[in-house]
């Protein structure tokens, strides 16, 4: 009885935790409506950044992704950086396939695009060896800090970081053998006009080579807490646009026609299936609400606080559950992408 007490204490403890969570969604999640306004209002933009794991914006120049830029130095980026360990267990296998899928021999120049806190930037650069090098942009800076600190402690010299946002940034000039991403392609306000600047930095025949998430209905790991929303919300509003987050890569077709009109050939699109390696109940119910389609679907609907905390008591159960036989492990699918720069 004593036990059973201190559970439904702690419980109720992790589902008000939820609930004060849902609350802050609000705030969150406004880039979404900047980065309606962005693509709609896009035009030439640049960023002057210094190399060599140090970089900084000029204040004057106007911003292609501000939403985003807002986004990830506010609010994703500093939750990312305060639970790294979770979310590169979660990210494991997908890392482990898009290496995979890159075949790194030595040597190699690479640009990464979306480096976060350098995750999969150190690998790139153990597998181009001391004769290669890494050139890697992230527009986050409290996630490029941690990347900062992470590559001094490698003690690896073969690696660049720079701030700044891969659409507009100017890259040296046909300088690259790959360019690769996990996960960090999905956000630009201009698609078309962010890979044509990425392939402008590739060789003649560079190849580009990224990972991307697959559609939602092929991702249980999100499809847990967002059925329970949708169930309780209704359907977002519909959109013909393909905007910028995690999802925004979820057609192939549309991937082939991005990558097209930016001057790639040979584009191939492999479903992977990698396992998400979840964490704690309340790390998993948190990554649901703070960050991806369950927490865009909530900040657009605006519920009462009634209906969110029956969301956040229902998402605290459906976690539970799914630890209930051992640590929590969850379907995904993703997209291996990869294309040539045309010989031009």
């Amino acid at each position: 009885m004593r036990q059973q007490l201190v559970t439904d204490v702690g419980a109720r403890c992790e589902t008000e935790k939820l609930v004060l969570l849902l609350g802050e969604l609000t705030a969150v999640h406004q880039f979404d409506k900047l980065a309606a306004s962005a693509r709609e209002q896009h035009h030439d933009r640049g960023d002057q950044v210094e190399t060599g794991g140090s970089s900084e914006m000029t204040k004057d120049v106007p911003d292609a992704n501000e939403a985003q830029r807002h986004y990830w130095n506010t609010v994703a980026g500093p939750r990312w950086v305060a639970s790294p360990g979770f979310r590169e267990r979660r990210n494991q296998e997908s890392l482990a396939l898009l290496l995979a899928c890159l075949q790194l021999t030595g040597g190699e120049s690479v640009l990464e695009i979306g480096c976060g806190t350098g995750a999969v930037t150190l690998p790139l650069a153990e597998a181009v060896g001391q004769h290669g090098r890494v050139v890697a942009v992230d527009i986050s800076e409290p996630m490029l800090n941690a990347a900062r600190q992470r590559v001094a402690e490698s003690g690896m010299h073969n690696v660049t970081l720079l701030l700044g946002d891969a659409q507009v940034l100017e890259f040296e000039r046909a300088s690259f053998d790959t360019a690769t991403s996990r996960m960090g392609v999905m956000f630009f306000a201009d698609p078309v006009a962010a890979f044509r600047n990425i392939g402008g930095a590739l060789k003649p025949g560079g190849r580009l080579v990224f990972a991307c998430w697959a559609p939602l209905a092929e991702n249980r790991h999100w499809l847990i807490s967002y059925d329970i929303a949708l169930r309780h919300l209704g359907a977002p509003a519909p959109s013909t646009n393909h905007v910028p987050g995690p999802l925004a890569f979820g057609d192939p077709d549309y991937i082939r026609g991005v990558l097209a009109a930016a001057g790639f050939a040979d584009t191939e699109i492999e479903r992977a299936h990698p396992t998400i390696i979840g964490g704690s109940l309340e790390e998993e119910a948190r990554q649901a609400l703070m960050m991806g389609p369950t927490a865009r679907l909530i900040e657009e609907k605006k519920p009462t606080d009634p209906t969110r905390q029956v969301i956040a008591e229902e998402i605290a159960a459906a976690f539970a559950a799914e630890a209930s036989s051992g640590p929590i492990r969850l379907p995904a699918t993703i997209f291996l992408v990869t294309a040539r720069r045309l010989n031009s």
